[in-house]
This record gives structure tokens, C-alpha cells and sequence, in this order.
């Protein structure tokens, strides 16, 4: 076994189906089978679905968790880095050897069948989670919900869907409703669910869900309400109010995950200090994550420098909503965006808040817009708007011309991967 093991297997899995998404449970039920029913051995299972804040209320629920002393497994993705960040046994990074085991023992059973890469490596996190003590399991849908590999807890301890917003239309639907619907798909009966923000339509069909399956809500704005009053969060459901420090992770719709979070830790009634460390000590890189050091911070020394992975409109409001509230500095994106995405949709909130965009194509992405082409539409939307031929090319541009700027690196997570790799 060698540091390289998991990434051969990896390889190996992706090419076990021709397509990167095929939206279906039978492929994952027969692995599972054939591994001996992991999922059936986890610790309790908090389930989250949504559009937009399903990683950020998983990180501050695992450090609410933690701030009350307990350890949680967490399966997120996709990752930015490494795949290891997927997986956290009982709060830490799965190891090379514990992942390549898993991978292999996957691979192995398996057998050489049809699955897709998310559906076999989820096999492989929760076969991995079924070996470690974990007081709790917290598990983040891929894509969807009713169809998506997670989808496989028969008795969840609780759900979590997050809003619902236009995304990922070829899969899902292109209503809301229609893509609430397949959130909805991990509502279990008699589970209670947390129900964050949602428009009029997705919460319709929410409730049409969970009515159908005798499974209780906590709906925000019914059963629990959150707010920003002057510097702290307040807090208050149907057991009283919390006063509380303004979330880490910064952004007015970190309130309302801050809300989600909240909600789903008082319900599990893990008491006081899981709230406060819920707000005071979460982490989730790449959403609004301000970069200090490291050599791409180097380039642009003077200026402030910003890494967002948000990539769909909601996104892009909540991106636009936090630099209006930021002192006036001049601003400057550089912007990366797959050809699956709404472009035009996440950039026009925000062409209001910076003076330029420099565009460029998402190194070793298949998928990758060409940045002339994402240039394009910023102009339409009303932006200044050139190229460059890698992100360290747009800083050396901004730092010549305006050194001491505000620059947002933002458009994809698989930019703000490569972004966190070359500044490593």
C-alpha cells in the first residue's frame, strides 16, 4: 500500500460507467447487498438535502456535536482537494488506509458491474462508517434526494432539507416544484424533518410529502424562527429563544443555515453548548473563505483576497448580498463556471458589487466554459469583462492595475479546488 493506492482505485471506478450521473438506487442496493448491508450498522443518521447550505448546516451541526463532546461521521462531497475530505470517521479525515480498504473492498464486490463513481464511493464512506464508533452519522445528498445514493437510511434520526432553488434542471426538473419534489425524496415516514427557507411552491410540496408520510416538520418561519439583531443571531422555537454570536461563516444566508442547524441540535436536545459552538466553530472551506497566505495570496499581496464555490443564481445573490455589506473597496471577480450552469443567472446579482471580471477556464475540467465565453455573458449582464489564461494570470492583472482591490475568485468548486491546490 502506497500513498497513491486510493487514487488508482478511484481511476478504476470512474470508469464503471459511461456516465457520471444516472439517477437510480438499483445499482447501489446490489453493492450493498453484496457488502453485507453497511448502512444498516451506522450510528443515528441526520440526512440533508436542498439546493443551496446543505454543507455549511452539516459543519456547523458536526461542531455543535462536537462543542457538546460527541464525535459524528460526515459524508459530504464533492471534494475540493482530495477525496479524502469526503469522509470523516468519528470528525477526522478518513486515512489513505482506511479509505483504500474500503475503496478495494467496494471494488472487489463490485464484481465488475455497472455503477457510477458517487454510488460505489458512497458505498465505500459508509462501509467505512460502519467499522468506527460515532455517537452520530451526517450524511450530504450528491444530487436530488429520492434517487441519490445516500438515499439508502431506512430510519434516519431526522432529515434536513436546505432551499430549494433553480439547479441541476436536466436531472431534477425545471420547476421548483418538480425539483422539490425529488429534495423531498428523503423524508421518511414518522421522521421528522427540518425545513429551512423555501419559496411558496417548494414548501407545498414539502408538506404534500411529509403529509403523505406521517412524518413531523419544523418548518422555519412556523416552528423556529432566526434573525440577525445588531451583532448576535437570535434564535427562538417552540422551547424558547437563544441568544447567540453571529455565525463564523459569513453571509446573511448563513443566518438562516445557522437556523437549520439550530433547529436540528435542539431537537436532538444536545443542549447549550452545541448551540454556541454550532456558530463559533464550524468550518466549511470555500464559501466566502478569506485567503491570507499561500502563493497565490503572494501575487496580490495588498489585496483582499476571496474564495467562493457557489455557482448557481441563489449563489450569486448571497454573494452579491454580503459585498454590499463589505466597506467600499474596489472589486474585481475571477470567475471559472462549468457549461452545465446558469451563467448569466449567477452573475447578474453581482454586477452591481465589482468593477470587472476576468474570466478563465477551470484547469483539467472537461466540462469547463471557455472563458471567452463566460466574458461574454458577464458583458451582457452589464460588467467590464477580459480574460486570462489561469487565476494567478488575473491576479498579476489586478495587482498591477488596482493592487490594493477586493478580488472574489468564485464560479465553481472545482475552481475553488484547483485554487486551494496551487495555494496549498
Amino acid at each position: 500500500m502506497n500513498a497513491d493506492s486510493s487514487d488508482i482505485i478511484l481511476q478504476r471506478m470512474m470508469a464503471l460507467h459511461p456516465k457520471i450521473m444516472d439517477l437510480t438506487l438499483d445499482r447501489v442496493w446490489r453493492l450493498l447487498v453484496a457488502l453485507d448491508n453497511p448502512q444498516e450498522k451506522l450510528p443515528p443518521v441526520i440526512h440533508v438535502a436542498g439546493t443551496n447550505g446543505k454543507g455549511s448546516t452539516l459543519a456547523m451541526i458536526r461542531a455543535g456535536m462536537e462543542g457538546a463532546g460527541l464525535s459524528a461521521h460526515v459524508y459530504t462531497s464533492p471534494h475540493l482537494a482530495r477525496f479524502h475530505e469526503r469522509i470523516r470517521l468519528a470528525g477526522n479525515l478518513i486515512s489513505e488506509p482506511d479509505l483504500t480498504v474500503a475503496l478495494d473492498e467496494c471494488y472487489a464486490a463490485n464484481n465488475g458491474e455497472m455503477i457510477t463513481y458517487f454510488e460505489i464511493t458512497t458505498c465505500a464512506a459508509l462501509l467505512a462508517f460502519s467499522r468506527v464508533p460515532a455517537d452520530y452519522t451526517l450524511l450530504e445528498v450528491g444530487l436530488g434526494g429520492r434517487l441519490d445514493a445516500t438515499n439508502v437510511i431506512a430510519n434516519p434520526a431526522l432529515t434536513i432539507i436546505t432551499p430549494v432553488s433553480m439547479d441541476h434542471e436536466q436531472y431534477l426538473g425545471d420547476t421548483i416544484a418538480k425539483i422539490a419534489f425529488e429534495k423531498a425524496g428523503i423524508i421518511k415516514r414518522g421522521v421528522p424533518c427540518v425545513v429551512g427557507p423555501q419559496t411558496e411552491d417548494a414548501l407545498g410540496v414539502i408538506e404534500d410529502v411529509a403529509a403523505r408520510k406521517g412524518a413531523p416538520l419544523l418548518v422555519y418561519g412556523q416552528h423556529w424562527h432566526v434573525a440577525r439583531e445588531r451583532d448576535r443571531l437570535i434564535y427562538q422555537d417552540e422551547t424558547g429563544l437563544r441568544d447567540l454570536p453571529l455565525p463564523n461563516l459569513l453571509g446573511k444566508h448563513q443566518i438562516e443555515n445557522a437556523g437549520a442547524a439550530l433547529a436540528a441540535l435542539r431537537h436532538l436536545d444536545l443542549g447549550d453548548a452545541a448551540c454556541e459552538a454550532a456558530v463559533t466553530n464550524a468550518y466549511w472551506p470555500a464559501r466566502m473563505q478569506r485567503l491570507t497566505d499561500g502563493p497565490l495570496s503572494r501575487v496580490a499581496p495588498n489585496a483582499e483576497l476571496w474564495l467562493d464555490g457557489g455557482h448557481n443564481p441563489a449563489a450569486g445573490h448571497a454573494i452579491a448580498d454580503l459585498l454590499s455589506g463589505l466597506p467600499p473597496r474596489p472589486t474585481y471577480l475571477i470567475c471559472g463556471m462549468l457549461n452545465t450552469k446558469d451563467i448569466a443567472g449567477y452573475l447578474r446579482p453581482m454586477a452591481a458589487q465589482a468593477e470587472t471580471l476576468i474570466a478563465v477556464s477551470i484547469p483539467g475540467e472537461a466540462n469547463t466554459l471557455d472563458a471567452k465565453d463566460t466574458a461574454e455573458v458577464a458583458t451582457r449582464v452589464g460588467m467590464t469583462a477580459k480574460t486570462a489564461m489561469s487565476v494567478k494570470d488575473a491576479l498579476t492583472q489586478i495587482a498591477q492595475q488596482d493592487p490594493e482591490a477586493r478580488v472574489v475568485i468564485c464560479g465553481s468548486l472545482y475552481l475553488a479546488g484547483s485554487v486551494l491546490r496551487e495555494n496549498g
